[in-house]
């Protein structure tokens, strides 16, 4: 007979019958495991990272559990059951969010809390305790403007949350060619989102994002002229509630033509560079086009402009034309995959996805932990949140975190004494992923750009060239990368290699063979910097 804590009965009885026969599947896929937590606070988090600043403020009062494993990686991890349990029996749940975690981990969480349960978004509370936040900028490198998708606004009329969702669908293509636009995934496989050849308008020519979520594209166009695109945007509450419309918008393209001269289109904004969405304004039920760089034109600022100073301005789709150039005309991808696109001696006119792999975030940099300082406020904001739920262990959960927040102070002391060793003309970061601006702001490192291996496709000449002058010109002496990532980072490996310069680990996301805290992340981080760039 198995004897269940009074607190364990308290969160069954709350629990709903489907909630519970998705709990009894975990605990049958869990023979040998415990049925239930103990009788300690059941904290859940959603990374590694998150799990061990949790556990150094809970100390022996709670259970602490990560739904994205050690070595998994948050962006991507898809939760199991088991995960599932523990999110059910959750006193507190703990967050990074601002699009960090995969859409599907933080559903996962929403859904399965129990009512009244703490979900603190770390990222977005930081801020109250003095954190500071980074606006993502793209690398703006490419000879073409960036385009990507874009879901802005709250949607709070609508009833909107974290957990609703947006599905983005071609309604028409006009033009003289075929119009495709589709995502090269993390392993270099293409995933076709919208294909005029066969026509347009039913859920095959959709993309579904999260509420203020971005994702990178690529665009391609069989043959030059003007093409115009429709799109509609629906609005998911909830999984079972009906979609309700949050506007449509046509917006043209011009390929290998003179943009500036296309019909009923004069003075329209040119954009020809830096990077762009087509963006669902869930707030005010437009879909518009939000730019990094205001291009010239006669075109005026749109009603909603973003932050003051964010360098953004947005447009009206019929107040702006998107080029693509005459250089934008190459040859169809090599690799498995690409046949929709044509026979791999055509070309095609392509606006390039900025990032290769899947790439969905919001406006915010997310991995604020990077910067020893932020960890900090999520140490505080953790503190006052176990104080809160258990009231009864407050002086242990203040004078835990008081000691772990010494233990940081000279972490950070660390990290910023081994990376001032580091000459300056050296302090230049070339990885595999785009996580380090806090890094580097936070001690002093120019990140000079990130690369996102993809092996299943050879880069063309130009590509590694490129690559290979900005090792050289910057003349850094390292590239990192990321353990999780290493298995996809050929080309960046070979042209260090080619360069005569090494390859050095780093960590972000997650934990890995060489660091099981946080703590040793940072350090680890701070060591390798200072070994391979000094």
């Amino acid at each position: 007979m198995r004897i269940v804590s009074r607190r364990a009965r308290r969160r069954t009885a709350a629990l709903g019958p489907v909630v519970l026969a998705t709990l009894g599947l975990a605990l049958a896929g869990c023979a040998g495991t415990a049925g239930t937590p103990d009788d300690r606070l059941q904290v859940v988090t959603t990374t590694p990272v998150l799990a061990d600043l949790a556990r150094q403020v809970a100390g022996d009062r709670a259970r602490v559990t990560s739904i994205v494993p050690d070595r998994g990686d948050p962006h991507s991890y898809e939760p199991s059951l088991r995960d599932v349990r523990d999110v059910v029996y959750a006193d507190v749940a703990f967050s990074n969010y601002m699009l960090l975690e995969e859409h599907a981990i933080i559903r996962t969480l929403d859904a399965n809390l129990r009512p009244g349960v703490p979900n603190v978004s770390l990222a977005e509370s930081a801020v109250k305790y003095a954190a500071e936040v980074i606006p993502l900028v793209e690398n703006v490198n490419l000879d073409t403007v960036w385009l990507g998708l874009r879901v802005a606004g709250s949607g709070a009329e609508h009833g909107a949350t974290r957990a609703s969702q947006v599905e983005i669908t071609a309604t028409r293509v006009d033009g003289p060619g075929q119009l495709t636009a589709y995502l090269t995934e993390t392993f270099g496989s293409p995933r076709v989102y919208v294909d005029s050849q066969d026509g347009v308008g039913t859920s095959a020519d959709s993309v579904t994002l999260p509420a203020e979520a971005h994702s990178h594209m690529s665009w391609t166009f069989s043959e030059p002229g003007v093409y115009r695109l429709g799109l509609a945007a629906r609005l998911a509450v909830t999984d079972d509630a009906d979609p309700v419309d949050v506007g449509s918008g046509t917006f043209t393209f011009v390929v290998g033509v003179d943009p500036h001269a296309v019909a009923g289109q004069a003075g329209a904004a040119v954009l020809d560079a830096g990077h762009a969405d087509l963006t669902v304004d869930l707030d005010s039920g437009e879909l518009v086009v939000v730019a990094d760089e205001a291009p010239g034109g006669a075109a005026h600022d749109h009603a909603h402009d973003g932050d003051p100073g964010s360098g953004q301005r947005t447009y009206a789709a019929d107040e702006v034309v998107i080029a693509v150039p005459g250089k934008a005309l190459a040859p169809v991808p090599a690799g498995q995959g690409f046949g929709f696109l044509g026979r791999g001696d055509e070309q095609i006119y392509q606006l390039p996805q900025a990032v290769l792999g899947k790439h969905v975030h919001g406006e915010i940099d997310p991995h604020l932990w990077l910067d020893v300082r932020n960890a900090r406020a999520y140490v505080e904001i953790m503190r006052d949140t176990l104080v809160s739920a258990d009231p009864a262990g407050a002086a242990d959960y203040r004078a835990n975190a008081e000691a772990y927040l010494d233990v940081l102070a000279r972490t950070d002391a660390y990290v910023t004494e081994r990376i001032a060793s580091i000459p300056q003309s050296r302090r230049y970061l070339v990885t595999t992923h785009d996580a380090f601006a806090y890094l580097g702001r936070a001690y002093g490192l120019t990140v000079a750009g990130f690369v996102t291996p993809n092996p299943a496709v050879e880069p063309s000449l130009a590509d590694r060239r490129k690559l290979a002058e900005t090792i050289d010109a910057l003349e850094v002496p390292a590239v990192f990368l990321e353990p999780a990532l290493a298995g996809r980072s050929s080309v960046l490996a070979e042209v260090a290699a080619d360069a005569g310069v090494q390859v050095c680990p780093i960590y972000s996301d997650s934990f890995g063979p060489d660091v099981g805290s946080y703590v040793e992340l940072m350090r680890f981080d701070a060591d390798s910097l200072a070994r391979c760039l000094g």
